[in-house]
C-alpha cells in the first residue's frame, strides 16, 4: 500500500469496537478492520460467542479481544464501554451491528417481541452510540457506523419493529451527525441490501421469495459479509473525514431498480 493509501485508508494504531461481531456481517467487518490495522474489540452475547472472530484475527496477527455483552442491557453496555476504555484507553470506532428480528403479521405481533426488537436494534444501539461518543468528545475525534438496512426507507414484509427499528438507526445517525460533526465525530451508517446469512435463512429456503428478490438485484447475486469490508473501512478511515449523517447502501443496486 502506498504511503497515501495507508494515511488515507490504514486504521493503525486505532481501537476499533463491533457489536454482534461473532459471525455474519459483523465477523466480515471485524475481519476487515483489523486487516486494516486496527485493534479490535470484538463483542457479541457472550466471550465465548466472539472466540471464532477472535481467533481468525488472532491467527492474522491481529490483536483482537472478546467481551460479553447483552445488547438490550442499558447497563451492561454502559459497563462494557468503561471496561474497554480502562483497557485500552480509547475507542476510536464504533460499528453498531448487533441486533434482532422478529417475523410475525402485524395484526399478531406479539409485545414482547416488538419490546425486544426495538430494545436490541435502536435503544441498544443508542446507548452505545451515547457511551462512546462520550470518550470521543474527549478525544476529540472519532468514527461510529450503525448498521441500518434496506428496512430503513422500505417497510419490508411481516416485520414491523425491524422495520421501525432499522427506520430509527437511519434517523438517530443524521441526528447525531448534526451534534458530533462540528467536534470531529463521524456519524454514518451501512445500509446493507439482501446478504446471505443467518437474519435471511428463513427467507432463502423459501424458493419463490428467493426468486423474487435475487431477480430484483442488478448484480444478479446476494451479498457475501466480504462485500461491506471496503464500506467499513472507508466509514472508519481517514478518507472519510467529510462524511457526515450519510447512510450508504451496500445493496448490489437494490435501491436503484
Amino acid at each position: 500500500m502506498s504511503d497515501y493509501l495507508s494515511r488515507q485508508f490504514g486504521l493503525h494504531g486505532k481501537v476499533a469496537v463491533v457489536t454482534g461481531a461473532s459471525r455474519g456481517l459483523g465477523q466480515g467487518i471485524a475481519m476487515a478492520l483489523g486487516e486494516a490495522g486496527a485493534t479490535v474489540i470484538a463483542i457479541g452475547s457472550s466471550t465465548k460467542s466472539v472466540e471464532s472472530t477472535v481467533n481468525l484475527l488472532t491467527q492474522k496477527d491481529v490483536v483482537c479481544v472478546g467481551y460479553g455483552c447483552d445488547q438490550s442491557n442499558t447497563s451492561q453496555i454502559i459497563d462494557t464501554i468503561d471496561k474497554i476504555i480502562e483497557n485500552h484507553g480509547r475507542i476510536d470506532v464504533l460499528v453498531n451491528n448487533a441486533g434482532t428480528i422478529k417475523r410475525s403479521p402485524a395484526h399478531e405481533f406479539s409485545d414482547e417481541d416488538w419490546n425486544e426488537v426495538i430494545n436490541v436494534n435502536l435503544n441498544g444501539v443508542f446507548t452505545f452510540c451515547r457511551e462512546a461518543g462520550k470518550q470521543m468528545l474527549k478525544q476529540g475525534s472519532g468514527k461510529i457506523i450503525n448498521i441500518a438496512s434496506l428496512l430503513s426507507f422500505s417497510g419490508g414484509i411481516t416485520v414491523p419493529a425491524y422495520a421501525a427499528s432499522k427506520g430509527g438507526v437511519a434517523q438517530l445517525t443524521k441526528a447525531l451527525a448534526n451534534e458530533w460533526a462540528s467536534k470531529n465525530i463521524q456519524v454514518n451508517a451501512i445500509a446493507p441490501g439482501y446478504f446471505e446469512t443467518d437474519n435471511t435463512f428463513n427467507i432463502r429456503q423459501d424458493k419463490e421469495r428467493f426468486e423474487s428478490i435475487s431477480s430484483r438485484i442488478p448484480a444478479v447475486k446476494w451479498g457475501q459479509p466480504d462485500d461491506l469490508a471496503g464500506a467499513a473501512i472507508f466509514l472508519s478511515s481517514k478518507a472519510s473525514s467529510y462524511v457526515n449523517g450519510h447512510v450508504l447502501l451496500v445493496d448490489g443496486g437494490w435501491m436503484a431498480r
